[in-house]
Parts: structure tokens; C-alpha cells; sequence
């Protein structure tokens, strides 16, 4: 009887639950607001730094640089050496 009432109750645990939702950073914008709260998010829409510090501001929030920004460039000055032997 414990077991058949074990069985119920974890099916129903399992029957009940939502799945998660995955966080994904936007890759068209190069700039996020990380938003800090019960449950914390990233908002990936803001084309520069002043204009997502300007929407942070008074908030429990934090820009942050978007590191899967799908138009991001080498570094300046950065040129790949060719070895030739």
C-alpha cells in the first residue's frame, strides 16, 4: 500500500511541474541589463553602454557586455600571423 501511495504522489510531483525556461542572451545587440530579483534575467536590447546604464538607473540591475553578440569584431590591431616554414 506505501508503495502504490509513493507511486501516486511521485507521479503527481512530476505530472505538476513546468519545465524550465532556458536564459539565452539576444545575439543582435551588443549590450544586456541584467535585472536582479526573485528571479533574475537578462534583457538583451540595447545598441550601446550609456543607453542601457540610462534604463539601469534606480534599479536593481547591471549592464553587462553580451558575449554571444553575433557581430562582434577582432580587437583592433589584432592580425593572425602566418608562419611560413
Amino acid at each position: 500500500m506505501r508503495i502504490l501511495a509513493s507511486a501516486i504522489l511521485a507521479g503527481a510531483t512530476l505530472a505538476t511541474t513546468a519545465p524550465a525556461r532556458a536564459q539565452t542572451y539576444d545575439p543582435n545587440y551588443p549590450v544586456c541589463l541584467h535585472i536582479f530579483g526573485r528571479t533574475p534575467y537578462y534583457e538583451c536590447r540595447y545598441t550601446s553602454l550609456p543607453q542601457c546604464n540610462a534604463s539601469a538607473s534606480g534599479r536593481g540591475a547591471q549592464c553587462v557586455i553580451n558575449p554571444y553578440f553575433a557581430h562582434a569584431e577582432e580587437p583592433a590591431g589584432y592580425r593572425r600571423h602566418r608562419r611560413l616554414y
